[in-house]
């Protein structure tokens, strides 16, 4: 993999102001030159939010390894200097509070990805374990709003309905920052050839996951055969990577008190549970690479779904307007 730097556009450390971040180490030295961190889902207390941004902010700030992302110039010096660049991600408008000055205040702390629902129908937009709903007045002005920001717009968790709204209204490139292909494993989390081809008529990225749940199988051959899928229906430079591990730390809890998993996670759908998922790991990364390799991806593909197609995203929608 030593031949490659790779963009991962979704993984998860616990959201706890007491999380190490020095694990995202893990991801520096597979190859890896950028990671997005979600830090808030529609369910998570704005308190919760705002004490692990402060938290990683400070930590990032301090470490000799891991750089802060703020824009596409930012990255560069990070490549540059073979340091890990970070940025957040937002899954959910909840914490947007349906205000609009509330995007700019988290492009600042460093968000540079946001969806609009998880799992779950809200005021700005409908989520894929809920029933039918597309964007509404305040989703659409959002939408606007991130991308004026600097903010990629993701679409991964959001239904059917709402993500082709959004690819009918962007100006910019659109994402799925970790999505499967619902016509190899069916899950609602997955999604369609007709959600795959408006995102690509975006000129956006798929950006296929490492969860066993979505894949079928948590391997890398299951990866490279949703790789495979994306780039045969919609070509090779709409495929990336957001491998949505979670770096769990031993005795760190981070879900919210009293909260109803079943609602946001169906036991239909999850049925032994969120917690007991299993992911592709960052060490994986190289498996993935070989796999590519032995089904016909050339090093160029390869290098096109490591890291130039996400790349090619967020130099367009980091540029703030």
């Amino acid at each position: 993999m030593s031949s490659f730097i790779s963009f991962d556009a979704h993984s998860c450390l616990p959201l706890s102001p007491s999380t190490s971040v020095q694990t995202l180490i893990r991801y520096k030295n597979q190859g890896v030159r950028y990671v997005s961190i979600n830090v808030g889902m529609d369910f998570n207390p704005m308190s919760q939010i705002m004490a692990v941004l402060a938290s990683f902010r400070k930590q990032i700030e301090e470490s000799s390894e891991l750089m802060l992302i703020d824009d596409w110039s930012s990255l560069e010096d990070a490549k540059e200097q073979n340091i890990l660049g970070v940025g957040f991600d937002l899954e959910g408008a909840a914490p947007l509070l349906s205000t609009l000055d509330m995007v700019d205040l988290f492009s600042t702390l460093g968000v540079r990805q946001i969806h609009l629902a998880y799992n779950r129908n809200n005021i700005a937009a409908g989520g894929c374990h809920d029933s039918p709903q597309g964007l509404t007045n305040i989703g659409t002005q959002l939408i606007q709003r991130i991308q004026r920001s600097g903010i990629i717009v993701d679409m991964s968790h959001n239904s059917i309905r709402t993500s082709l709204d959004i690819c009918s209204v962007t100006q910019k490139p659109v994402v799925f920052s970790h999505a499967n292909v619902r016509e190899l494993v069916e899950h609602p989390r997955n999604i369609t050839n007709e959600q795959i081809r408006a995102c690509a008529r975006t000129n956006g990225v798929i950006c296929i996951n490492g969860v066993e749940r979505f894949l079928g199988k948590a391997t890398p051959q299951a990866f490279a055969q949703h790789c495979a899928y994306v780039a045969d229906l919609v070509g090779v430079e709409h495929v990336g990577m957001g491998l949505d591990t979670m770096l769990n730390q031993a005795g760190i809890e981070d879900i919210p008190k009293n909260l109803d998993t079943q609602y946001w996670w169906p036991k239909e759908f999850y049925p032994k549970g969120i917690g007991v998922l299993s992911y592709l790991q960052p060490e994986d990364i190289p498996k993935i690479n070989s796999e590519l390799e032995n089904i016909g991806f050339h090093q160029n593909e390869r290098y096109m779904i490591f890291w130039n197609n996400m790349a090619r995203v967020a130099k367009i929608c980091w540029e703030k307007q």
